[in-house]
């Protein structure tokens, strides 16, 4: 897909429609999840029950969007998405509230259809670059949600969240009106086949270098996720950051990753055309950066550091999955995925755990050594990708 492709770029504005949705109301989750009397544990546990259901709801969704087409199931997903949120906004009770983010987490999938959708129509250095565009439009929503959020919650701390049901109700519609189906009916998988293999999700890893790539953004996942809770912490806890200042410097590292996965990404796939390569310098700069948050700082010295880890780990998303994609079969694109998505999500909760568990221990900078500790590991795993078999994977 070409930059103006109208395909890509309805793809685009859905991504950051979703991402505006869901910036816009999580700096209000606690708030508003503690009129029922949930507490930070009942938080995190809230947070956790998203990202549990779509670990496991993710690679079937992918799977059948190889089945059914991507178009349906992406739609699906968006309109889930919505309904949720509205469930959400009108909730009498701590129930309620799980199940609500519980059919978000079930109707999760729809950046890794999206992400399939582009590996229907691209190859090579196109699908990365593409790749890239979509990253950038989710964060483009994700820096304006917060502001868009903190803005409408003067109307009630309800309204972000009619609001954000409203935007993904409008991707749905655009959606259905204006995107085509990109996977023809003579590359659908068969109906026969399952929906889900417990043997192909867990033998993902096991297959030479798409097992790789998974562990890669499984770890990478993991180490970003604790890092958020390791920034939030150390700003407020030692830097004294006040709200505002922290609102801001999370607006930076945003504009930061929308350049850098746009603009910044074409540029470094002209320059180097070995992706590998990309991806461990990379890693190999992010751990550095990381690791270097962990010495003590004053907020002139830190946010230098910070934004720096902001550069050097941008290309990391869009290049893995790029990688990955080019490693499977077409009729497979939305089932591996799926499955990658699914590891990210699992990320997502161990991340924040781990962080969690060193934060009640231990002084805050060491979220930032273990997270450059799995940023390593992650580091070594890259090296393995310089491997060329010839075998792609096969769901």
């Amino acid at each position: 897909m070409k930059p103006k492709d109208p395909a890509l770029l309805v793809l685009s504005f859905i991504m950051l429609v979703n991402a505006l949705a869901y910036g816009t109301i999580i700096p209000l989750l606690y708030p508003y999840a503690a009129r029922f009397g949930i507490n930070p544990v009942g938080l995190g546990l809230l947070f956790a029950s998203f990202s549990i259901a779509q670990f496991i709801a993710t690679p079937i969704l992918g799977r059948l969007s190889d089945r059914w087409g991507r178009k349906p199931i992406l739609l699906i997903c968006l309109l889930g998405t919505s309904l949720s949120l509205a469930l959400f906004a009108a909730a009498t009770s701590v129930a309620m509230l799980f199940v609500a983010r519980l059919i978000d987490g079930i109707t999760g999938g729809n950046i890794s259809v999206a992400q399939a959708m582009i590996a229907d129509k691209t190859t090579g250095e196109e699908r990365a670059k593409s790749f890239g565009l979509l990253f950038a439009a989710f964060g483009v929503g994700f820096v304006a949600g917060p502001a868009v959020g903190g803005l409408l919650s003067q109307f009630g701390l309800s309204a972000p969240f009619w609001f954000a049901s409203g935007l993904a109700l409008i991707g749905t519609v655009v959606g259905q009106i204006i995107l085509k189906e990109t996977l023809p009916a003579n590359r659908r998988q068969p109906s026969h086949e399952p929906l889900f293999r417990l043997k192909s999700f867990i033998g993902a890893l096991f297959t030479p270098i798409t097992g790789e790539i998974l562990a890669i953004s499984f770890l990478f996942a993991i180490a970003q996720n604790a890092f958020i809770i390791g920034v939030q912490s150390y700003t407020f806890d030692i830097l004294k950051m006040s709200s505002a200042q922290t609102g801001i410097m999370f607006t930076v590292i945003g504009i930061i990753n929308i350049v850098a996965q746009s603009i910044g990404l074409r540029y470094l796939l002209h320059k180097v055309k070995n992706k590998n390569v990309i991806v461990t310098i990379s890693l190999l700069l992010s751990s550095v950066s990381m690791i270097s948050l962990a010495v003590p700082h004053s907020v002139n010295t830190f946010l230098p550091v910070l934004f720096s880890f902001a550069i050097f780990s941008s290309p990391v998303g869009a290049i893995v999955t790029g990688l990955l994609s080019e490693r499977t079969k077409n009729e497979d694109q939305g089932g591996i995925l799926g499955i990658n998505q699914s590891y990210s999500s699992l990320g997502q909760v161990i991340g924040p755990l781990i962080a969690g568990a060193i934060a009640a221990r231990a002084a805050t900078n060491n979220i930032f050594i273990a997270a450059g500790v799995i940023l390593v590991l992650s580091l070594l795993v890259s090296f393995i990708l310089y491997r060329k078999p010839n075998r792609k994977f096969d769901l």
